[in-house]
């Protein structure tokens, strides 16, 4: 169960170093993309820096996520993992309720998965 629950810790890790660089990169490019049923065109150039903002924001994360595997002691170790995760798991719960169901099933859901795993797996 360990092995699983650091597979679906990394998966949370990687999607959120995606959404780091397309929120603070390619905002105007694969934002568009991603977001352009839900936002008009012509609001991806004059809301580059907010999305920028989102994207540090996502940073943090992927930077809690990372920091946890770093850890020695695997009580520290499983709790930053379960502290950020949960984080992930808020953001994705909010983002679906406020911005788009699709949110919470592509950041909740992984999330939730990996917590349920990281508890299960001690």
């Amino acid at each position: 169960m360990n092995h699983i629950a650091t597979v679906l810790t990394v998966l949370v890790l990687v999607e959120h170093i995606y959404i780091v660089w397309m929120e603070m990169f390619a905002w105007e490019t694969v934002g568009k993309r991603s977001f352009g049923k839900s936002l008009p065109a012509e609001l991806f150039k004059p809301t580059k820096g907010l999305a920028a903002n989102q994207g540090l924001y996502n940073g943090f994360l992927v930077a809690g996520l990372a920091w946890s595997f770093f850890i020695n002691e695997p009580l520290w170790s499983d709790n930053v993992r379960l502290f950020f995760l949960s984080c992930v798991l808020v953001a994705g719960i909010f983002g679906g309720i406020t911005a788009s169901k699709k949110i919470f099933f592509v950041q909740g859901i992984p999330a939730l998965l990996a917590i349920l795993f990281v508890l299960f797996s001690k």
